[in-house]
């Protein structure tokens, strides 16, 4: 029998009371490793009343007690990163040192929140008025609640909970089903590191407890990341019920290479980036877009590094790229790859009939490299979030930004060229929320703030950083002046500075 991984509410796991579930597989293998209990209404709001409970008790902690919490959460995650990363890739498939790397992305956003002291100063005016000040100060939200992809099952939670805890809210999480372990043993080391309990709770489910939890009444506020089309349905049901809302959807990420550029750096980076935890990154580099030669320049060097990866289960050392998280998700990438055929593209290098030996049952699509796409081929309009490099060839600099700004995505891009000049008017022309010169993945770091642009984000406020504080935080504006006889008696007019 399989076991089944449960809900963490107020500090402790809790016997589901529904029979729903779902399958955990391992990638690598094919199997059912354990299941995942669905919350049940009853459940959901079980979570959402214990955050509630907590969250009086947790605003009005003070900065050094949160402070010191948040320390102490990152000597644990940092401590067991190696324990993370294992339950990472059993439920994912992502390379070992792949999911490391990840983990180490995560705590870099915990060491953020731990300043907090600092992030959550407001600001003050003195005698803006005779004898009257003007402060401001930043407060918490409340109760605020995230819900998660699965191809990040670490570090995108840590994108949330620990900025919104730090700022004194309470949180739900709703992780992904696919890969959830991962979530439940960081809410524990988080308890373990002297969190009250309620603060942090984690609920299992589907679109039932996505529902319930954009209606529920004493949410404030939620965040999150996932395809386009439900980070669309998430802002539009979640801003009806009142709630602030940010919102990160899909990608389609060009990495724009230029005649002049360094083609063995750019050829790295490509493969790097395009088939890096086999793809399902949503700032993967997923389009080529090579001006004048440089696709006859670039694609043999990318061909000859295809040819020596090695894809295998993630927790064998060897493995360069996993598998994809599950058989449904393997068999929709490929499709891509037989559309692209049928509509006239070349397939330079096919992965869809690749096996591991050992593996035959895991849910493995080697590398694909296609060559000739056009805008009009499904391989390039859609997100396919796996392991798929699409090449376009366009003439000139001002088609390849016009490729650009012609898709709907607008998450990530990145330049490749030795010219200076030519770097700086892309990054200042091209309409894209984060931009690479040289490097394919332009991931802020943590204290930056992490989004997109168009249909990549829906919302005001991208996620971490200072843009995190912003989110999980209410300005509240104070006029304060003392009681003056100077200034007694009725005044009806409206109100002055003097």
């Amino acid at each position: 029998m399989t076991s089944t991984l449960t809900h963490y509410i107020g500090g402790k796991h809790i016997d589901p009371r529904g029979d729903r579930r779902g399958d955990i597989f391992n990638p690598a293998t094919g199997e059912v490793q354990k299941q995942v209990a669905f919350a049940t209404i009853d459940e959901i709001d079980q979570a959402v009343d214990t955050a509630k409970a907590a969250s009086h008790e947790w605003k009005n902690s003070s900065i050094a007690t949160r402070t010191r919490i948040m320390f102490s959460f990152r000597e644990l995650v940092n401590k067991h990163k190696d324990d993370i990363a294992r339950l990472l890739t059993m439920e994912h498939g992502k390379v070992f040192s792949d999911a490391q790397g990840e983990v180490q992305r995560g705590l870099e956003v915990i060491e953020y929140a731990c300043g907090l002291a600092e992030l959550l100063k407001g600001s003050m005016s003195e005698n803006v008025s005779t004898d009257v000040d003007n402060y401001n100060l930043r407060q918490p939200v409340g109760v605020v609640a995230g819900i998660t992809p699965f191809n990040f099952p670490a570090m995108v939670p840590m994108w949330m909970y620990p900025m919104a805890i730090a700022c004194g809210n309470t949180f739900v999480l709703k992780p992904s089903e696919r890969d959830p372990s991962v979530t439940n043993f960081c809410a524990e080391l988080f308890t373990k590191a002297g969190l009250p309990d309620g603060v942090l709770n984690v609920i299992h489910g589907d679109k039932v407890a996505v529902d319930r939890l954009l209606e529920h009444k004493d949410v404030g506020a939620i965040s999150f990341v996932g395809s386009t089309p439900i980070a669309r349905y998430i802002y539009e049901t979640g801003a009806k019920h009142g709630k602030r809302v940010q919102a990160l959807g899909g990608a389609k990420n060009h990495m724009v290479v230029l005649p002049d550029a360094d083609m063995d750096l750019a050829a790295d980076a490509a493969v790097g980036a395009g088939y890096g935890s086999a793809g399902e990154r949503c700032m993967a580099i997923s389009v080529l877009v090579c001006v004048g030669n440089a696709a006859d320049k670039l694609l043999p060097k990318i061909v000859e590094r295809i040819s020596v990866m090695k894809v295998g289960n993630g927790l064998e050392p060897a493995s360069q790229m996993g598998p994809l998280i599950t058989g449904a998700h393997r068999d929709k990438v490929a499709s891509y790859v037989d559309a692209a055929e049928k509509q006239g593209a070349k397939i330079v290098v096919d992965g869809r009939g690749l096996k591991v030996a050992g593996h035959e049952g895991g849910f493995f699509l080697g590398p694909c490299l296609i060559d000739h796409v056009t805008p009009e081929m499904s391989c390039y309009t859609d997100e396919i979030f796996g392991p798929v490099l699409s090449v376009v060839r366009v003439g000139t600099y001002d088609d390849a930004l016009a490729l650009i700004h012609g898709h709907h995505y607008g998450n990530g891009t990145a330049i490749f060229t030795n010219d200076g000049g030519a770097a700086r008017k892309f990054q200042h022309d091209v309409q894209i929320g984060m931009v690479g010169v040289n490097v394919p993945i332009p991931v802020p770091m943590a204290y930056y703030s992490f989004g997109g642009w168009k249909q990549s984000l829906f919302g005001d406020l991208h996620i971490y950083g200072p843009d995190g504080i912003k989110f999980y935080t209410r300005t509240k504006n104070v006029i304060a002046r003392w009681p003056d006889p100077r200034f007694r008696g009725v005044d009806l007019g409206f109100p002055q500075n003097r």
